[in-house]
């Protein structure tokens, strides 16, 4: 029988948690408790996991698993599927049908920040109701950003209007890869629907984050498909995604040359490699300390794929986060450490702790001084790298000053293509640079020769 209603009100919290708590209960056999009535007024709000997990300290993949254990009862209770993105429109269909007399009044449901609208439909309520995923739990904060901004107009540019399907952000540890992808991040995130960051140093399954994403994306029409890697690009072609994966060397295999997959990841080669070949509307960011032949592209406009290698900083205002301003000398100790963020932070917390904070002092030491975390990271770095890499950077070491491929060949026991493809592995690790001219040169940084001067005594 039809329903007549008297009024049409706005519902309130209230109302919403009093409908799911007895949905559930009828389901369940149980009432709602103090979480669960927090993901509801959350997800009424319309808030994504990692805002209401943020808001009352919780983790978000604990939310998620709240929220799709409620909609799992209110979906078998009221026989159709619940989702995040159906939720509230659910909750409005309920009031006005059979279980209406569940509450105490006759309401048609609306958002408390949206006045009800007489000229407004059921679809183009829908668009406007259009819920978000954002898992960022593990992205960082940024405090500080500082001297990368013809980076971060790159990068933007590739995204936003060239519409790049794969972008590699490449460098050495702690040279600023994930700062910067954060940075863009924070300034575009309303610009896609689904954003996820994972780093591969604490997940790397990529079946784990495929059923992640399908499990919250809010995709009530996606093709199911029995492929994980062609279930990701299903959805990375029907909504605009951004999804960016941070430390993408933990899937190469430590002690054979740069780029080489471990066995039980060689699914991230293929899917690297779709995500260059497939046309969708997403974007993925890959961050890694060393490259793979996936990531590798000449960068020209018609490209799918782009790669972006971060050089040191070279505006001594970066100092001004690490407590040092004002001296002169900031432009030397800069260049000294090759703008290599990680490393002058180390060096200001040194020239704070030990010279007082006169960067003067400190530059009249005899030697490039490389403070002990500074060492502990090259050399965690440093234990990917092949036998053949260690015999090219030793002796590449014992020179100051550039040399040619044919002196470098007289002290190494390496066959021509050995040392072609040591050569080749450690410019994919950002350890060496090649210098262009008459004649090609080689050279390593200041502060790698002098880590391993220091290495070769002890």
């Amino acid at each position: 029988m039809a329903v007549t209603y008297t009024t049409s009100v706005c519902m309130t919290i209230t109302e919403v948690l009093q409908l799911v708590d007895r949905l559930v209960e009828k389901q369940a056999g149980k009432h709602l408790n103090d979480l669960e009535k927090t993901v509801v007024k959350g997800l009424w709000e319309g808030k994504t996991y990692s805002q209401i997990a943020d808001e009352h300290g919780y983790d978000t993949n604990y939310i998620g698993d709240t929220s799709r254990w409620l909609f799992k009862q209110l979906s078998e209770e009221l026989d159709e599927k619940v989702t995040r993105a159906n939720f509230c429109w659910t909750i409005e269909r309920v009031i006005n049908s059979q279980f209406v007399g569940l509450v105490n009044s006759h309401i048609t449901w609306c958002h408390p920040n949206i006045q009800p609208s007489s000229t407004s439909t059921p679809e183009t309520e829908e668009i406007n109701k259009k819920t978000e995923y954002r898992d960022l739990a593990i992205a960082p904060s940024i405090a500080y950003f500082c001297d990368r901004t013809t980076e971060l107009q790159t990068l933007s540019h590739w995204v936003l209007e060239e519409n790049t399907r794969l972008i590699s952000v490449l460098g050495l540890p702690g040279i600023g890869k994930t700062t910067l992808v954060k940075k863009f991040v924070d300034l575009n995130l309303q610009k896609f629907d689904v954003v996820v960051w994972k780093s591969l140093k604490f997940s790397r399954s990529l079946d784990s984050i495929i059923t992640d994403i399908c499990a919250n994306g809010n995709l009530d029409n996606l093709i199911i498909t029995d492929n994980a890697i062609s279930q990701l690009i299903n959805i990375l072609s029907q909504q605009r995604c951004l999804l960016i994966l941070d430390d993408v060397q933990e899937l190469f295999t430590p002690g054979q040359l740069a780029g080489e997959y471990k066995s039980e990841y060689e699914d991230y080669k293929t899917l690297f490699s779709s995500l260059r070949e497939i046309t969708h509307q997403s974007c993925a960011i890959l961050l890694s300390q060393e490259q793979s032949q996936e990531m590798f592209s000449f960068n020209d406009n018609l490209s799918p794929v782009k790669y972006l290698e971060l050089k040191g900083l070279t505006d001594p205002n970066f100092f001004t986060s690490l407590g040092l301003s004002g001296d002169r000398n900031l432009s030397s100790l800069m260049t000294a450490y090759e703008g290599h963020p990680a490393y002058l932070k180390d060096i200001a917390s040194l020239i704070s702790h030990v010279f007082g904070g006169k960067v003067s002092e400190f530059l009249a030491e005899d030697c490039l001084i490389i403070p002990v975390d500074t060492q502990l990271q090259i050399k965690d770095f440093f234990q990917r790298l092949s036998p053949i890499e260690e015999q090219i950077m030793l002796k590449l070491s014992q020179w100051d000053k550039p040399i040619s491929k044919e002196e470098l060949k007289q002290g190494l026991d390496l066959s021509p293509i050995a040392l072609i493809n040591g050569l080749q592995s450690l410019k994919r690790r950002y350890l060496i640079n090649i210098i262009a001219g008459e004649k090609v040169l080689l050279d390593l940084s200041n502060v790698i020769r002098a880590y391993l001067r220091i290495t070769g005594e002890k």
